[in-house]
């Protein structure tokens, strides 16, 4: 265009704008704000509005204010969208102070602002524990004649549920009912999940069984959040009797519910009943994920099943659920404490041909076996690779190790191997496993 003399019109400019900073070509967007001045086509608040925003999506937040702050300089007014394009971005990085100086702090006067703003505002001084502050923006909308939507309350009684200021929670629902504006679903499992918070179970479940149900808002949501409050507090008969409520009311549990109620079980040493809801929920086309699955490995263990703790860390890698460290882990000092540290070592083999690399906990687990079973050179082998990994074993295995080596059933060589790797990681014990050698030496003399 500039061969023949043509020159883009403003509408040309902002899409080309618009492409720049959506491909976050910032800088180059500038150049064109400049060449745009250059060839008598100054730049509108859309121009601005457009680089701002880019600017904010790259989180360079200075240049942003200051491309704002040239634009007021140069005699524009921002408008909606300006003002909502460097809010949403100044808080999206956690700026909401800033976000709010520029815009309801020095713009009140001049702009009506959209109930957007004005929600995104309240959201982030929620999330900074600036309660105050929100609440003075829902005052000062009402006062600018931009009346709170479901948002607005919902945003406040998530803040008052969390915060445990139970009675504003209670007073923000009844507000919202005299308004006209009926509380949704999420608006009571808010409250629900403050109630069980502080520990209101009872009061939880008859606010979902007296008000909920009766508006048609219990949802499963509404069941987890009751259900994990009474596992908290060592209730599991009780939550289980909640999950056969929610059959009768045609509310079909999900992945969470299940997983609340298999651990609960779990920790109460209730196997039989965490293998029923594991068949009840595969049966139900749900699966477990890693964490679930794991967490069965380890009870399983921790109770001496290790056939069904085998079994089940077979059925996650058959589900197509890779193990990570902490699953092998888990079957590895099932078989440690059992004796059985040979199938540890093909967990430990297997683990890294397979790309889950054993940490510190892996090498603890598979030494601490080694030695129970006075297989000390492999004991050593391993501590060599686990120095080669970067890892140190804590003073107890290695006190352990230690006084194996010292036993009378470890030859000289595995002394001398023992001394090596003691030498390279712990030099305190290097004084004992010296006086242990002479004592053996002076023995054979």
């Amino acid at each position: 265009m500039d061969k023949i003399g043509a020159v883009p019109d403003m509408w040309a400019y902002n899409i080309y704008l618009n492409l720049l900073c959506n491909e976050n070509l910032v800088d180059m967007a500038l150049e064109v704000l400049k060449i745009m001045g250059e060839k008598g086509r100054e730049p509108d608040v859309v121009s601005y509005t457009i680089v701002i925003n880019g600017m904010c999506k790259v989180r360079r937040f200075d240049a942003a204010v200051e491309l704002w702050n040239r634009m007021i300089r140069k005699g524009f007014s921002p408008d909606n969208k300006a003002c909502r394009a460097l809010v949403l971005g100044l808080c999206d990085g956690g700026k909401v102070d800033l976000a709010y100086e520029l815009t309801l702090g020095a713009m009140k006067d001049r702009v009506k602002f959209s109930l957007s703003i004005y929600n995104t505002l309240i959201c982030e001084f929620c999330r900074a524990g600036r309660f105050d502050k929100a609440q003075a923006i829902k005052a000062f909308m009402r006062r600018n004649g931009c009346e709170p939507d479901l948002v607005t309350y919902n945003v406040l009684l998530n803040y008052c549920c969390n915060e445990l200021m139970l009675e504003d929670a209670e007073r923000l629902m009844e507000k919202m009912e005299r308004s006209g504006m009926q509380p949704d679903g999420y608006s009571y499992n808010q409250l629900l999940k403050g109630l069980c918070k502080a520990n209101r179970v009872d009061k939880a479940y008859m606010l979902m069984v007296n008000k909920m149900l009766a508006k048609g808002l219990v949802d499963v949501v509404s069941y987890n959040t009751i259900i994990r409050a009474l596992c908290k507090s060592s209730r599991a008969r009780r939550a289980y009797r909640l999950l056969e409520e929610m059959g009768r009311k045609g509310i079909v549990p999900d992945v969470v519910t299940f997983t609340i109620l298999i651990k609960s079980f779990l920790r109460e040493g209730s196997s039989n009943i965490a293998e029923k809801l594991l068949e009840q929920m595969t049966g139900m086309g749900m699966l477990p994920d890693r964490v679930l699955y794991t967490t069965i490995v380890d009870q399983m263990c921790k109770t001496g099943r290790l056939g069904m703790a085998r079994r089940i860390f077979c059925d996650m890698v058959g589900q197509g659920i890779n193990p990570d460290v902490v699953s092998y882990n888990a079957l590895i000092n099932g078989f440690c404490k059992a004796s059985r540290v040979s199938e540890a070592m093909q967990l430990y083999e297997e683990m890294q041909m397979k790309g889950s690399y054993p940490d510190v906990v892996t090498f603890k687990l598979i030494i601490g076996g080694l030695i129970l079973e006075k297989k000390l050179s492999v004991a050593c082998t391993v501590w060599d690779q686990m120095m080669e990994k970067g890892f140190t074993l804590d003073k107890d295995v290695s006190d352990t190790l230690v006084n194996a080596i010292h036993s009378k059933d470890a030859s000289c060589m595995n002394v001398r191997n023992g001394m090596y790797h003691i030498m390279l990681l712990y030099p305190y014990v290097i004084m004992r496993v010296s006086v242990c050698m002479l004592a053996i030496l002076s023995s054979n003399i």
